[in-house]
């Protein structure tokens, strides 16, 4: 799909201005508009310049006029150069523009890992400043590169966040390239092409609005893609010519050629399709951009497929291959190992085409999980259920106040008519009403209390509190959370032993007792799911010692555990054993559900965590690298070995043995 170049930002001819008076870069480059003249001029006076935040930020916008000239190797020295001095000089804002431009510069590289970790320290020098423009830049150029590598959960989580501040700063322009860039996440899957549609139509008149042509292109190329996807060649057409009249002479022109060239192969017009497919090929190729390369590739060899040349189909589609796997695009890596397999089987070659079917079913299968769908669902739903429960706070509120309105005028009418005669009926009426409407004050203040004591059971104090004064509890990023994780080991074998009404009065003994102990430690109850547990430290409200709570937690719930195995021998009875597992990370928490509410977690640290429960042992306290950093000083270890995590790679894990004396520690 046609993603938003290279991230969101602000127009291109401000950016000079903007970065003089503010020094914030908002956006990424949309084309190479700057003359090499002015970064001539630049390295001129450069060495003139005092070692301050000026020449901090000389260097961002000359690695910033590279960048635009498509020169990512030269934007990345002058981006490190402007990093280290900023971090010299402390200057925070410096750093947070230094290490944008790296992630750009990376990012333009396809290299994705690296430019993800940019800006991750970006935004984390824009949060420590409070700047709200800066955060939702960032977040919207971190969802569009989970975009590119098909992380489609993470990427609606990232663009969610940003379109959310700015909607609350009003920034049109950020708003309408969040909007298509959602949009473009949704386009991945067929389920969601309409939704897909409908944000790009939003997006649309926004960029109208402002009068940027290189937008319009992009969006109208959007729209061209889901009637391309639908099959409506002729309607899409249009769209991407348009794209391509705005775009013609840059990489972005690409895209639209690639398209254009394959509804003319639909059309058996074969010729003029691979002029256009050759085009794009030769523009991908000049200005090295790997990701375009690839979809033109991939189109390309669509087109020789409807002609019936398998052989070049294949060439195609191996050339594609080779640069998709290199730069870890999953989206189309998936279409690729689909089309070899059909190719293949094609020209009878049965053997590779097993082998590609069997590629494209197990990255298929990571690409439209149930779990990620989910995770989709959660995070639009609770973005649109903040924004609605505002709509229907006021409207409540309204409806409220023209009812009191009515009823009291009614009041006033019976009062006026039974004045003259019934003046003592009417005090005595008065009085009677009086006490009722005290009685059912009181009534209603202690089903009020009795409403706040049950949602107090199901979600944080924090999070009720804003439900209650706000109506709506925002979703939230955390950047250090501990979670832990227990389960009960051999769960099934036990439960095959005891009556359904045993199994959960004993499972609920335990629950009881740790919630308890998560209470005692200052941790926040997360879930249960069948026998496992899971809560969380530094959640709601942050705090600095939620590793060291999380660990005296899990070693308090294995003494109770000890003891409830002496006290079941005792009776003959087999002993329940536990697992518990420890990760630190950061997680995005916040609440789900629309009739019934539910505070959950997200994040590779919940999965991590729960890799080290399920790689623990009974009895044990099982804790990650990362939270073992933050106890060693006060709890002995011992490394235990690696564990594989989804995602992540291999994790060290420690065994907990015991709290070391403050003496010796």
């Amino acid at each position: 799909m046609k993603i938003i170049r290279i991230f969101m930002g602000a127009m291109n001819y401000l950016l000079p201005l903007l970065m003089l008076i503010s020094g914030l870069v908002l956006l990424e480059p949309l084309k190479a508009q700057t003359p090499d003249p002015e970064i001539d001029r630049l390295k001129l006076i450069l060495p003139s310049l005092k070692y301050d935040t000026n020449r901090v930020n000389t260097l961002v916008e000359i690695g910033t006029l590279y960048f635009y000239d498509k020169d990512n190797e030269e934007a990345i020295s002058y981006g490190n150069r402007a990093y280290s001095q900023a971090d010299s000089l402390n200057f925070i804002r410096g750093m947070a523009l230094a290490s944008k431009l790296l992630g750009q510069a990376y990012s333009s590289k396809s290299l994705f890992q690296e430019a993800i970790e940019h800006f991750n320290r970006s935004l984390a020098r824009f949060r420590e400043l409070g700047n709200k423009d800066g955060i939702s830049n960032i977040l919207n150029n971190l969802g569009s590169v989970y975009n590119r590598i098909g992380d489609d959960s993470k990427a609606i989580d990232y663009h969610l966040q940003s379109l959310t501040i700015a909607e609350e700063i009003n920034d049109k322009l950020r708003i309408a390239t969040n909007l298509n860039n959602i949009g473009s996440v949704y386009i991945n899957k067929q389920e969601t092409i309409s939704d897909a549609l409908n944000y790009y139509q939003r997006a649309l008149p926004l960029f109208e609005e402002l009068r940027l042509d290189t937008y319009i292109s992009i969006v109208s190329g959007n729209i061209g893609e889901i009637y391309f996807k639908k099959g409506f060649y002729r309607n899409a057409l249009p769209y991407f010519e348009r794209s391509l009249e705005i775009d013609q002479g840059t990489v972005e022109s690409a895209y639209s050629l690639s398209y254009i060239g394959f509804i003319y192969a639909t059309q058996n017009e074969f010729e003029k399709a691979f002029r256009y497919h050759n085009e794009a090929i030769s523009i991908s190729k000049s200005q090295d951009s790997k990701m375009d390369l690839v979809k033109s590739y991939i189109m390309q060899a669509k087109s020789f497929e409807l002609k019936g040349d398998v052989l070049n189909t294949i060439e195609t589609y191996r050339a594609a291959q080779k640069i998709s796997e290199e730069i870890k695009t999953r989206q189309e890596t998936s279409q690729i190992y689909e089309g070899l397999s059909i190719a293949y089987s094609k020209l009878g070659d049965f053997k590779n085409a097993y082998d590609y079917e069997s590629r494209f079913t197990r990255l298929k299968d990571t690409l439209y999980n149930t779990d990620e769908a989910k995770k989709m669902q959660a995070l639009q739903f609770s973005f649109d259920i903040g924004k609605k429960e505002s709509e229907i706070g006021y409207l409540t509120k309204q409806q409220e106040l023209q009812e009191a309105t009515i009823k009291q005028a009614r009041i006033i009418n019976v009062i006026a008519a039974v004045a003259g005669v019934l003046l003592i009926f009417m005090i005595g009426g008065i009085y009677n009403r009086y006490k009722y409407v005290r009685k059912t004050n009181k009534i209603i203040q202690k089903e009020r209390d009795r409403s706040k004591e049950l949602l107090l059971n199901i979600l944080p104090e924090e999070t009720a509190k804003e439900l209650e004064t706000q109506g709506k509890a925002h979703t939230r990023y955390y950047d250090q959370v501990t979670v832990l994780f227990t389960d009960f080991k051999g769960f099934s074998s036990i439960a095959g032993k005891l009556t359904p009404q045993e199994l959960v009065a004993e499972l609920n003994d335990y629950f009881v007792a740790f919630d308890e102990i998560v209470e005692r430690f200052g941790l926040e109850k997360i879930k249960t799911i069948g026998d496992a547990y899971m809560c969380a430290g530094g959640i709601p409200t942050p705090n600095n010692t939620h590793p060291l709570d999380a660990v005296k937690a899990a070693m308090a719930m294995q003494e109770y555990m000890y003891r409830k195995i002496k006290e079941r021998a005792n009776r003959g009875e087999q002993g329940w054993e536990l697992r518990i597992g420890i990760h630190t990370g950061p997680i995005v928490a916040g609440v789900v559900g629309k009739k019934k509410y539910a505070y959950d977690i997200w994040g590779d640290t919940v999965n991590i965590a729960s890799r080290m429960e399920s790689g623990g042992e009974p009895g044990k306290v099982n804790i990650s690298n990362s939270t073992y950093e933050q106890v060693k000083d006060f709890f002995e270890c011992h490394h235990r070995g690696k564990i594989s995590a989804k995602n992540i790679g291999e994790v060290d894990m420690y065994f907990v043995d015991r709290v070391l004396d403050p003496v010796t520690a």
